[in-house]
């Protein structure tokens, strides 16, 4: 059973990160600033993820 659930987290943070990774390619932002999120994302799935959530979509509110 453990290893059914472990297999079920990291095909959801997978999902997540893939998710996250498009957000960033649609986004208006420069070519540089997208390409360091994505290799965050790439490179530190859990933790780039978290980052990309706190940091990034927000960038783009204005008020």
């Amino acid at each position: 059973m453990g290893s059914t659930f472990n297999s079920l987290v990291g095909l959801i943070i997978l999902a997540l990160d893939i998710w996250a990774i498009l957000n960033v390619i649609k986004s208006g932002r420069e070519v540089g600033v997208k390409v360091l999120w994505i290799l965050l994302i790439a490179l530190l799935p859990v933790v780039g993820l978290i980052i990309w959530a706190i940091a990034g979509p927000r960038g783009n509110i204005r008020f």
